[in-house]
């Protein structure tokens, strides 16, 4: 499916919150390919900031803003005149949520909450706000502050008034290579002889790269009209047959051992990215699934959407 929001950009004024994190930076490096006008790199690590502009060069569209979601007037002062917004600043990491539940909600949900009223303040025009298949059937408190999440985003539609801004978010599997991803943990692992740790023999999870996760994005920023969640199409693997896959790719045929340590605190056997409920309200295309707001929001058109097959969508039952 063709991503047209290269076009619709032309001239905009374009945030990214969590802007030097692995989603985040190639968000801002994707946009650099774009005629958007400006390019605000939101976050709260100025070391990550010195990183990506030494990367990037001194593009005279790039705008770096330290600040955090939870600061509602750095929030407020940094949404001026601004377009679209890509929310993806979190706490990310399971066990740092289990441990830290207080934190996980003031920058999930709480700085969730204040990106959307400072983007209705401004008169944004889109919001697109990056979710985890965590949010299904959560066990977990990452999972639980991104279902509120997501709640929040579809909520915001039914309170923007006469203003334009829209909220839609997308709901990723295991981001591969992302920042604190197990395939860094694992080659180090291999690196140094092994073994290669594994939660459980029987776990199953939904893998997506950093690319087919921000093409997600954009594509769903082109297509969304308000309350949806998008969600990729993706095929569900072995945690087992991934890290002994990882293995051979990296340990240059030496034998490498797992070790099966347990799931952490908050861990799932098994991931889903949809409910049997959603799948109920669920559009497909070739590549993307549509879950659509039960709310009222207005007639809505997906050019080749058709209604969704099958009852769920996980890993392994």
């Amino acid at each position: 499916m063709p991503t047209n929001l290269y076009n619709n950009l032309s001239g905009k004024v374009a945030l990214v919150t969590g802007g030097t994190g692995s989603i985040g930076s190639e968000i801002v490096r994707q946009l650099l390919a774009t005629e958007v006008a400006q390019i605000r790199v939101y976050s709260r690590d100025e070391h990550k900031q010195y990183e990506l502009g030494q990367e990037l060069g001194d593009d005279a569209r790039l705008r770096y803003l330290i600040g955090d979601v939870r600061d509602k007037d750095r929030l407020d002062f940094a949404f001026r005149g601004v377009d679209v917004c890509f929310h993806a600043a979190a706490l990310k990491h399971v066990p740092v949520c289990e441990y830290n539940p207080f934190e996980a909600v003031k920058t999930n949900v709480m700085g969730t909450q204040n990106v959307i009223d400072v983007s209705i303040k401004h008169n944004l025009e889109k919001v697109i706000a990056v979710s985890t298949d965590k949010a299904v059937n959560p066990e977990s408190v990452l999972g639980a502050s991104k279902l509120m999440m997501e709640r929040l985003i579809i909520a915001a539609n039914l309170i923007t008034g006469s203003g334009r801004t829209r909220f839609s978010s997308v709901r990723f599997g295991n981001v591969l290579n992302s920042r604190g991803s197990v395939v860094h943990l694992w080659r180090k692992q291999i690196a140094m002889g092994g073994p290669v740790t594994v939660t459980d023999r029987r776990a199953h999870r939904f893998f997506m790269e950093i690319p087919e996760a921000v093409k997600l994005i954009f594509d769903s920023m082109s297509l969304m009209q308000g309350g949806e969640i998008f969600v990729l199409k993706m095929k569900e693997h072995s945690i087992v047959e991934f890290a002994e896959e990882t293995i051979r790719t990296h340990a240059s045929g030496k034998n490498v051992e797992l070790s099966f340590i347990g799931l952490r605190p908050g861990e799932k056997l098994h991931e889903g990215l949809l409910t049997a409920e959603e799948m109920t309200h669920t559009l497909e295309m070739e590549n993307i699934l549509i879950i659509l707001p039960h709310a009222d929001l207005g007639p809505r058109e997906y050019p080749g959407a058709q209604p969704a097959m099958g009852n769920t969508y996980v890993s392994r039952s």
